[in-house]
């Protein structure tokens, strides 16, 4: 499991979205972004989380930063719950997990005395150079997207 540090490049990765289109780091040079790692689409955390970026979306916008969703869900997943919860941003289906590999976000969970492999909730902002400008590696998934929002403008 890869430990980042913020002030680090950012691991090189190419995963599809919810679509099939790639997702590149190499063709997001120049461009302020989010990724935001969760455990599973349409689940209730997960579901908050995701209405939290909807909601916030045209700050996003507006700031000129995009948002990415990423989750070991595959791209027929994603496509339901995009559509299901109206989401304006793209879901990454990190299926062979080595997008959440190289950020560090895979490994043993435990829930409700049972131990499992799986995502754990963590978002990484990614500057204009690919740099990794702050990683909040606890989240509230209610008023996550807020506290990312305010992060980019320190």
């Amino acid at each position: 499991m890869a430990k980042l540090k913020e002030g680090d490049k950012a691991p090189d990765f190419a995963v599809t979205d919810g679509e099939g289109n790639p997702v590149r780091l190499k063709d997001l040079r120049g461009k302020k972004f989010v990724l935001y790692f969760y455990p599973k689409d349409d689940t209730p955390g997960c579901t908050k989380e995701a209405c939290s970026f909807r909601d916030s979306f045209a700050k996003f916008k507006k700031s000129g930063i995009e948002v990415f969703g990423v989750s070991l869900d595959s791209e027929k997943s994603h496509q339901k719950f995009a559509k299901k919860y109206d989401l304006p941003f793209r879901l990454l289906a990190d299926t062979e997990r080595k997008l959440s590999e190289s950020f560090g976000t895979y490994g043993e969970k435990k829930f409700m005395g049972r131990t499992y492999m799986g995502n754990h909730r963590m978002t990484f902002l990614i500057d204009e150079k690919g740099k990794i400008k702050k990683i909040f590696p606890k989240v509230k998934p209610e008023d996550h997207a807020e506290e990312v929002l305010e992060a980019f403008k320190n």
